[in-house]
């Protein structure tokens, strides 16, 4: 009858091999619930790998998008506070040309112009961060070049009073879908200045100056006149902070949509990537005790001789 022997150099290796593997794999669980995701390189994902990096693009570029359509919104909602002063401007021209001719006296009316056309200027010549609001691709140069009446009233025509330039701004708020924010002081105001215009040249001609007391025929005439051009006046500006209110809540929409998109790229790579904490923290600590377990048998075996299998005589 024969005795194995005891392969202790065999039992060391086998025993150093499975501490390594114990140590390997708490390793990988400590950085697993530090970082909260299963591996720190593409290895650990395998052929998941593209499409979560495919995702993780997606939601970058709905992000990206969102940001730019924000800031479009909040261009259009500042367009849209202003449209709406100028149509009160327009509607208070309005008034006061049709209280001047319900008085017949219009000693105050240019007066009055001059203040509103005043306020008007200083809407279209508004700033941003990026330059005149109502200036188009020409941003850097004050849209309106005239800061009076009488200014406005020597031009050779309307166009002359506007240096604003010809194309709107735009802004990519998808991969295929731009939006336009932009509105050209020239769009806005022509009407309103060629109305302005004309009652200052009246008011400078031979049937002017209106002064105060009653309206002479021709200027009562002319007034009057002037009352259902006030109101188209005011209807065209209405019109346009309508069609700027139409963009405001299709950029809205979009903002809501992309943001949505964002979070549902973002939850896709989240279940590829991220690991439940729960799980993890518990094989955490399933491998701590299988790593205190491989050094105990190891250094149970290492205390093992021949003499612990031989009886005693």
């Amino acid at each position: 009858m024969s005795i194995d022997r005891i392969g202790t150099f065999a039992n060391a290796q086998f025993m150093l091999a499975q501490i390594q593997k114990a140590e390997n794999a708490l390793d990988q669980s400590n950085r697993q619930v530090a970082t909260g995701k299963l591996s720190e390189t593409y290895a650990g994902y395998g052929d998941q790998t593209a499409v979560m990096e495919a995702a993780r693009s997606a939601a970058a570029r709905a992000d990206a998008n969102a940001a730019a359509a924000q800031q479009a919104s909040t261009r259009l909602d500042v367009q849209d506070a202003q449209m709406t002063q100028l149509s009160d401007l327009a509607g208070q021209i309005r008034q006061a040309l049709t209280k001047a001719a319900a008085d017949q006296d219009a000693g105050s009316l240019m007066y009055q112009l001059e203040g509103y056309f005043n306020q008007v200027v200083d809407l279209l010549n508004s700033k941003d961060a990026n330059g005149y609001v109502y200036a188009g691709d020409n941003s850097q140069v004050p849209p309106v070049t005239v800061s009076s009446l009488a200014d406005l009233a020597a031009l050779p025509s309307v166009s002359d009073a506007f240096a604003n330039g010809t194309v709107k701004t735009t802004v990519r708020i998808g991969d295929n879908q731009t939006v336009q924010v932009g509105m050209l002081a020239s769009d806005v105001a022509t009407d309103l200045f060629t109305l302005l215009r004309q009652v200052a040249q009246f008011n400078a001609g031979p049937s002017g100056p209106f002064n105060n007391g009653t309206t002479t025929p021709a200027q009562q005439s002319f007034v009057e006149s002037k009352i259902l051009d006030s109101i188209n006046v005011q209807n065209g500006v209405n019109a346009q902070a309508a069609a700027n209110g139409i963009r405001y809540k299709a950029v809205q929409s979009s903002i809501d949509q992309l943001k949505a998109s964002s979070t549902v790229y973002k939850g896709f790579v989240s279940n590829i990537e991220d690991v439940d904490m729960t799980e993890a923290v518990t094989q955490l600590n399933q491998n701590q005790v299988a790593l205190k377990a491989s050094f105990q048998v190891a250094s149970t075996l290492n205390r093992l001789s021949l003499l612990d299998f031989m009886p005693i005589i």
